[in-house]
């Protein structure tokens, strides 16, 4: 079967990207090096092509009572022209997919979903639909491009004609924004722990927005990037990532991400009762970030042990191109959760000492 592509497939190669088969998309892992473009973005800027994600639009008069039944988090709370990160669960508060929220009018929003879940999203929502609603799947039109890190503002800002960046708020958004090249959704989101804007437009609008936004950046240092770096990247930053962090079998609770679950709203919501029973009751597991004492770098399946006991496994790890050791995040047993708890991961056969340690490994001063 082949491999599906961006609007930007053809651009990569002037760059010098290397593409891999990511969940059947064929992708750039990197442009120049891995190292290269997380320190580029964590210090000057870096150029995402995320147009693989899937955007869906979700209009009429009862489309925000449809989400508030679908959606983990309060949508009644997000502002016209605001963003918002949410959770779908199952009846049993398994994970169907993480995801964000733009609101456009009480009547019309857009809902941006992981690629891997495009159509199983899709078919979930669709077999929920009840009333005045029309759910429009609208991921083949669209590009998305990213650009993150302090200089990102910046740099976007000589593109923008007619918008005062500064003036988009984080996890607000500003439609029809002119950048020179294209018309384009600007918001003020990101998945790398930078500051930074997720840009949407027309897919046929992608590759000269992408150049011009390289061109416009050069002398700011902005490199193009590929996954290897997107993914060091909401590691450090702790954001979870869906077939790891999240998935049917993991709830967003012990994932982590309990801010985006809202059992008190007022409406129900599918996976409710099961996520009130494990706030209740307490959780049995959780997501807790390791780093490593002997040598040995924990990778996504290892397992975890205290003692000779398994406790839990690696759900991703890497060495952190920021702070130069080697770190992971577990999902654990919550006896076993405790920050300074020693544990043990199967590395190659061996049990080899770790130590349970605060997250986010990485936060961002904000100036």
């Amino acid at each position: 079967m082949s491999l599906k592509r961006t609007p930007l497939f053809d651009v990569y190669k002037e760059y010098g990207g290397k593409t891999i088969d990511f969940g059947g998309w064929e992708l750039p892992v990197q442009f120049s090096s891995i190292k290269e473009e997380h320190e580029a973005v964590r210090t000057k800027a870096g150029l995402f092509d995320v147009s693989h994600m899937g955007e869906f639009t979700v209009k009429g008069k009862d489309s925000l009572a449809f989400l508030q039944k679908m959606m983990t988090n309060d949508i009644a709370k997000i502002a016209d022209n605001g963003a918002q990160y949410t959770a779908m669960c199952y009846e049993n508060g398994g994970t169907v997919d993480d995801l964000l929220v733009y609101r456009n009018s009480e009547e019309d929003f857009l809902l941006v979903v992981n690629a891997a879940n495009i159509e199983k999203d899709f078919v979930w929502l669709e077999k929920h639909v009840f009333g005045d609603v029309k759910l429009e799947n609208i991921s083949d039109s669209i590009a998305q491009l990213a650009i993150q890190g302090p200089k990102a503002q910046g740099i976007l800002q000589k593109l923008a004609t007619n918008k005062e960046l500064s003036e988009i708020k984080f996890f607000k958004f500003s439609s029809n924004v002119d950048l020179s090249v294209a018309s384009a959704l600007v918001s003020r989101t990101g998945y790398t722990g930078e500051d930074g804007f997720e840009i949407y437009c027309k897919k046929e609008d992608a590759a000269s927005l992408w150049k011009a936004i390289l061109e416009t950046g050069k002398e700011d240092g902005v490199l193009p990037c590929g996954l290897g770096a997107r993914d060091t990247l909401r590691f450090e930053a702790t954001l979870p990532l869906y077939g790891q962090e999240l998935s049917a079998d993991i709830s967003p609770l012990e994932a982590g991400i309990g801010f985006a679950v809202k059992v008190g709203k007022e409406a129900d919501f599918i996976g409710k009762n099961a996520l009130a029973s494990q706030k209740e009751n307490g959780l049995k597991r959780k997501l807790v970030g390791i780093e490593m004492i002997d040598r040995g770098i924990p990778r996504h399946g290892y397992k975890v042990f205290a003692s000779d006991v398994e406790i839990g496994e690696v759900t991703s790890g890497t060495q952190s191109p920021t702070f130069k050791t080697n770190i992971g995040l577990a999902l654990v047993n919550i006896e076993n959760s405790e920050i300074g708890q020693e544990v043990n991961v199967e590395i190659r056969g061996k049990l080899l000492k770790a130590k349970v340690v605060p997250t986010p490994f990485y936060k961002r001063v904000k100036k």
